[in-house]
């Protein structure tokens, strides 16, 4: 039944966001018609570029936050341990840990050279990001900890979504100077922050398997089940709609 109801709040969500962008340029259109006057239209076209961010907040904080795996490690045949799980600890803390760290970064450089052209964020060099890293990492061990990083991640790609409609509706460009320019070498800055987001999510996904309950402590943990494999579908399904929201806008 949770299912169910879980699958019907999808559809009725990414059907609303394949809509969402036509209505958008709408908006637009009546926009143009009066764009240097502060009319009804123009605040609803602004405003407008806040829904699709918001929804990716409430549906990524609500089901791709907060997981639970049923596992019974002493039942369990096939589990990870020793130097495997070492490794795949290790590899997806720190890649998350830098994903997360480059990512609020990345909004800082979008705010400083943006809104506050006379002072300049430095990038962190190796010790400084080896540092935050580890920081993050820290972080990323402890429950609440990393569930408050999971909503400082998805409250940076709100802001990020929001400069980015921002440099949309006043044409202004974005060059090699921004570090969010120098991702995947693509022109699309908002399938860039898209891109970013679903990496974190993808390996906070796997992070939050790997170090469920007394996993870390136990040194053991289960391998993957069919069903574990249903989140992670449900990200690829969920974001492949938002990609698709953001062509059409485009």
């Amino acid at each position: 039944m949770i299912i169910k109801n879980y699958t019907t709040k999808l559809l009725v969500t990414l059907s609303f966001l394949l809509i969402l962008p036509y209505i958008q340029k709408q908006w637009f259109n009546l926009y143009s018609l009066n764009i240097n006057d502060i009319s009804f239209y123009s605040i609803l076209y602004y405003l407008s570029g806040a829904i699709c961010p918001s929804l990716v907040f409430i549906n990524s904080l609500k089901n791709y936050t907060y997981y639970k795996f049923s596992k019974d490690k002493t039942h369990s045949i096939k589990v990870i341990k020793g130097k495997r799980l070492l490794f795949l600890v290790a590899i997806n803390l720190i890649f998350l840990s830098y994903l997360i760290a480059d990512y609020i970064y990345i909004n800082f450089d979008l705010i400083f050279k943006l809104f506050l052209e006379r002072i300049n964020v430095p990038k962190p060099d190796i010790p400084q990001l080896s540092f935050l890293i580890f920081l993050i990492s820290i972080l990323l061990i402890f429950k609440k900890s990393r569930f408050l990083l999971k909503k400082i991640i998805l409250v940076n790609f709100i802001l990020i979504s929001l400069y980015l409609w921002h440099l949309q509706i006043n044409n202004i460009s974005v060059d090699d100077q921004f570090h969010i320019y120098r991702y995947f070498g693509l022109n699309d800055l908002n399938l860039i922050n898209l891109f970013i987001l679903v990496a974190i999510e993808i390996s906070f996904y796997t992070w939050s398997f790997l170090s469920y309950k007394t996993n870390l402590s136990d040194w053991i943990v289960p391998r993957p089940q069919k069903g574990d494999v249903i989140p992670f579908l449900n990200i690829f399904i969920f974001y492949f709609f938002i990609i698709i929201y953001y062509s059409i806008l485009t």
